[in-house]
């Protein structure tokens, strides 16, 4: 049995087709590209979902009061493998991520502030920044608005790490 369409159909068909989003081979309908999956077609434009590989690919979101919740403990062990260098600390029944460097020197930990205050202040989301003594930089993330860690804290604690800081840092002794 044919299926007849109306002329606005017909063209919404081709478009489909045209871009790759109907089965070149079939009659029927089918919706293409399924998540995560790529389609390769012949002379035609080839697309692909981008799944995010991980906390460093996603971009903190604004908080909204009435829906953002703290996250509970089990929730922030799930994703400490993704920021393994931190620590998650309790402080005052607040949950944070917590972590120390050291620095060559004072200015050194001045010019550590600021790029990471840029990188903050790019993503909207912004950590305390401690200098302790004159070489010792420590960080803490916590959603201050929910009282403890939301998911944009590990994002921001991931890009963090992969900050390109190494010489602004001290040497360890076993290096």
């Amino acid at each position: 049995m044919a299926m007849t369409y109306a002329p606005s159909h017909l063209q919404f068909l081709r478009r489909l087709y045209r871009f790759g989003f109907l089965h070149p081979l079939s009659g029927r309908n089918f919706w293409y590209p399924p998540p995560h999956h790529p389609i390769t077609v012949p002379n035609y434009r080839t697309f692909q979902c981008a799944v995010p590989k991980g906390l460093r690919d996603k971009k903190c979101v604004p908080c909204n009061l009435k829906e953002l919740r703290p996250m509970t403990e089990d929730a922030a062990h799930t994703l400490m493998p993704q920021v393994s260098e931190w620590n998650l600390v309790k402080e005052d029944g607040i949950f944070k991520l917590k972590r120390t460097w050291k620095v060559k020197t004072f200015t050194k930990g001045l010019e550590f502030f600021k790029i990471v205050a840029d990188l903050a202040e790019s993503e909207g989301h912004h950590p305390d920044l401690h200098l302790v003594g004159w070489n010792n930089v420590t960080i803490e993330i916590w959603t201050h608005a929910v009282g403890g860690l939301t998911e944009n804290d590990f994002i921001l604690a991931a890009k963090i790490d992969k900050l390109n800081v190494n010489d602004l840092l001290r040497r360890k002794p076993s290096d």
